[in-house]
């Protein structure tokens, strides 16, 4: 069978280039890991009573990881999905043993090296791809890492990361259609190449090179975007957008909802963190923008003014009717415009509910 990646060898670059995290002692460290799980539950508390959305399926416990371990995980999950998908595309067709060996190795070193500049920078993630329902991962070096360098309270932190990863566990595990719907979607996009599927799995090893190049060479000006190319992939990418929208804006709106309840220094923390948001050196700002990092960012803003006026409009119970079903989330037009979407899914509304 053609091996888009080796696994394998991106697993060990991946280790090899993480950055150690910042210094602590073992009972700092032993510290830091319970306070998360800890914070974990009581996240989980705090999101339950202000969406209403209760897990419908079993989850395993939260995992708080380090930046080696984060890597290794999302390796395994993209190997769980990818690794069939270019079989069924290529038909388990070997394109040669020499050229799928070379292909498959520098397509491991780069996927390494791009997990290795992520594996420094991400704070938490509800991970999807490996095990179903998924798991919550929460990389505790890059918590107390920015913590320190914000100056934040660390509980109240570390309090605000689990409100927003915590949610995003929630929509997952209250909605149990979610994360089969993703994984439907991403199957979508994948087949929906007319090129055939040796050009496919060529296009993506472009587009793994296109991100490794922008870690090592911040005037890069070339884009993933580039694999977009048939109107049916731009279809099944507005479908994504919309739902990656709509899940990122009900995190930071959650967050936003609860934080003032539970989290003391939140303005500050909120302040503070939107900062590091908008700057960064250039070689953060080239590899931000070839990952869509800049899209997330606002798809944060976009996505939490959506779901604030929806909220506004029907209350939190209507707005739930969101996870009904697919055909009830928003479609990418109706981001910004909720009463679209109202009109939709409710049809005519009396006057708002107030928001409690």
């Amino acid at each position: 069978m053609a091996q888009f990646v080796d696994w394998d060898l991106a697993a060990a670059t991946a280790g090899a280039l993480s950055k150690s995290g910042p210094r602590v002692s073992y009972t700092e460290a032993t510290d830091v890991v319970s306070e998360l799980r800890r914070l974990t539950d009581e996240a989980a508390g705090h999101v339950a009573e202000y969406t209403g959305l209760r897990s419908q399926v079993s989850h395993p416990p939260v995992r708080v990881v380090d930046r080696r371990d984060w890597a290794a995980t999302n390796i395994a999950g993209l190997r769980e999905v990818i690794t069939p998908l270019v079989g069924r595309l290529t038909k388990d067709k070997q394109p040669g043993a020499l050229t799928d060996a070379i292909g498959s190795r520098v397509t491991g070193v780069q996927a390494g090296t791009v997990l290795a500049y992520l594996s420094g920078r991400v704070l938490g993630q509800y991970e999807v791809f490996s095990a179903d329902p998924g798991q919550l991962l929460l990389v505790a070096p890059n918590i107390v890492e920015v913590e320190r360098k914000l100056g934040a309270d660390p509980r109240d932190f570390r309090l605000w990361v689990c409100l927003h990863e915590v949610t995003h566990r929630t929509q997952f595990t209250a909605v149990p259609w979610m994360r089969a719907y993703f994984l439907s979607e991403v199957q979508a996009f994948v087949d929906a190449s007319s090129n055939g599927g040796e050009h496919l799995v060529e296009r993506l090893r472009r587009g793994v090179a296109t991100l490794s190049d922008a870690v090592k060479n911040p005037e890069s000006r070339t884009s993933v975007l580039d694999l977009v190319q048939t109107p049916a992939q731009r279809a099944v990418l507005d479908r994504l957008t919309a739902l990656m929208t709509l899940l990122e804006g009900h995190a930071e709106f959650v967050m936003d909802g609860v934080g003032p309840q539970v989290v003391p220094s939140v303005e500050r923390i909120r302040a503070a963190f939107n900062r590091r948001r908008e700057t960064g050196n250039p070689l953060e700002k080239a590899v931000r923008r070839l990952l869509g990092v800049e899209v997330k960012m606002r798809q944060y803003a976009e996505g939490r003014k959506f779901v604030h006026g929806v909220v506004d409009r029907v209350g939190m119970a209507g707005f739930n009717k969101i996870f009904d079903s697919p055909l009830t989330l928003p479609r990418l037009d109706e981001l910004g415009d909720p009463d679209a979407w109202v009109s939709r899914v409710h049809g005519p509304v009396g006057p708002a509910p107030t928001v409690g």
